[in-house]
């Protein structure tokens, strides 16, 4: 029988960490054992807070590659099931809070694709999932991504974001009327620690009642699954599958084992990348972009705040697993309330202001590598298309060409690479995956040395 993988106590915690002892310890002895209403609320929470909050980021990202209404609803609809589907697995298999979510910064990258056709970008969405899966499954696709440097994929990413955070800035020139009080509503509730998290679902509900009061909402409709054959093309692989699979990996899956490792939990990685790379390959005939390891409101669940005994804290991640599959059924109403481009562009704008801030922090803070990330940003944020492919490809050519025609300054005595800002976190990722493959199926012993050597 195999050995289950359990969540043990990390190395030591910073003073104040909540949990550090007594009650929120997880220990038996001083932790209440049982109760489900604090971690099945924090699940709800979970799964309002990362559908409402950035549902507005998906439905421009497939209407710009073509969808119809009725796609952009079938793409919500699945992406909403699958990952449901997905958070429900691995947290009864692993009684980890092991959280899922799509890949908003995927969808942000849809945005700036331009002359790519509808089944052209699923066929992309497919060979996306597919590329996860082999990352769980060959220590080499893992050792590829580790090359890319972490100011480099994060300078791409800033690039890829940048266009839809000017949105509101835009907004606000063109429809003041509309988008002053979506932005103003962002702005107050934005500013202070307790109402943060519901700034952006009440900015998206302030967006609803001004495309109400326009008089321009479309007609109300149940959703349902519309299937479309993909078809693959060379231009949409490149300008689409292989930086969706790049800003996936390297913004949702990495932080999201981070965020986990920081609570004490090191779950298996190759299982969940073999599963969000499945439940991607399924859902890209009916318009799903990608799914992945929750990153931002993955802490929703691991944390203490979700239930002081780690070993209950998975309940939290299956609830907010089963409100996914209810969510879901919203995403007709979705698709009919926010049908203005620009207030939706506005709304995943204010969204994507946080994450665009910490990519392009970390594409410039290490000088040693500043140059690569500035032009890597500033390709990926062109908007060009090349020979048929989007300019985030091009922004990663162009900083990987500059990095390796430079000279490489040596690293003073006793300084690694993570001193000079190269890319540790990926780094370790591959060498967590390479330790996964040399043990059983899933991985388990891996994931158990890897804590340990932590």
């Amino acid at each position: 029988m195999r050995k289950k993988t359990k969540a043990v106590e990390p190395g030591p915690r910073p003073s104040g960490f909540a949990g550090s002892g007594g009650a929120g310890s997880g220990d038996p002895s001083g932790s209440p054992r049982g109760g489900v209403v604090q971690p099945v609320m924090a699940g709800v929470v979970l799964a309002v807070v990362g559908f409402a909050s950035s549902f507005a980021v998906v439905l421009a990202g497939l209407r710009a590659v073509g969808a119809s209404d009725r796609e952009a609803a079938s793409g919500l609809l699945v992406l909403s099931v699958t990952m449901g589907v997905a958070a429900i697995a691995l947290g009864l298999r692993y009684r980890m809070p092991i959280s899922t979510a799509w890949s908003t910064p995927g969808a942000a990258l849809l945005v700036t694709v331009h002359g790519v056709a509808y089944r052209d970008a699923l066929g992309a969405f497919a060979v996306t999932g597919v590329l996860i899966v082999l990352a769980g499954l060959s220590r080499h696709l893992g050792r590829a991504l580790a090359a890319i440097p972490v100011p480099i994929a994060s300078a791409m990413l800033a690039g890829v974001l940048l266009p839809l955070c000017v949105a509101p800035v835009k907004a606000v020139a063109e429809i003041p009327e509309a988008a002053l009080p979506i932005v103003l509503t962002w702005a107050v509730l934005a500013r202070f620690e307790r109402t943060r998290r519901w700034s952006i679902p009440a900015a998206l509900g302030v967006s609803a009642v001004a495309i109400v009061l326009t008089g321009s909402p479309g007609p109300l409709s149940w959703p349902s699954l519309t299937a479309t054959v993909p078809h693959f093309s060379m231009g949409a692989l490149a300008g689409v599958a292989i930086p969706l699979f790049v800003v996936t990996m390297a913004s949702q899956n990495v932080p999201g084992m981070g965020v986990l490792a920081a609570n004490g939990y090191r779950p298996p990685l190759r299982p969940i990348l073999t599963t969000t790379g499945a439940g991607t390959v399924i859902g890209a005939p009916f318009g799903g972009h990608a799914i992945n390891l929750a990153a931002i409101t993955a802490a929703l669940a691991a944390s203490p705040d979700a239930h002081p005994d780690r070993d209950r804290r998975w309940i939290a991640s299956v609830t907010g697993g089963v409100m996914y599959l209810f969510l879901g059924l919203t995403s007709g109403l979705a698709v009919t309330l926010l049908t203005s481009p620009l207030l939706i562009e506005t709304v995943a704008g204010l969204a994507l202001l946080a994450a665009f801030a910490s990519s392009l922090h970390a594409a410039v803070q290490a000088p040693a590598t500043r140059d690569e990330a500035v032009i890597t940003f500033v390709v990926a944020a062109s908007g060009i298309t090349l020979l048929g492919i989007g300019a985030p490809f091009w922004g990663l050519v162009a900083g990987l060409a500059y990095r390796h025609t430079r000279p490489r300054p040596r690293p003073a005595p006793g300084k690694d690479d993570a001193a000079s800002g190269d890319g540790v976190t990926a780094s370790e990722l591959s060498t967590e995956l390479s330790t996964e493959q040399g043990t059983g199926s899933d991985g388990e012993k891996g994931g158990e040395v890897a804590l340990r050597r932590n």
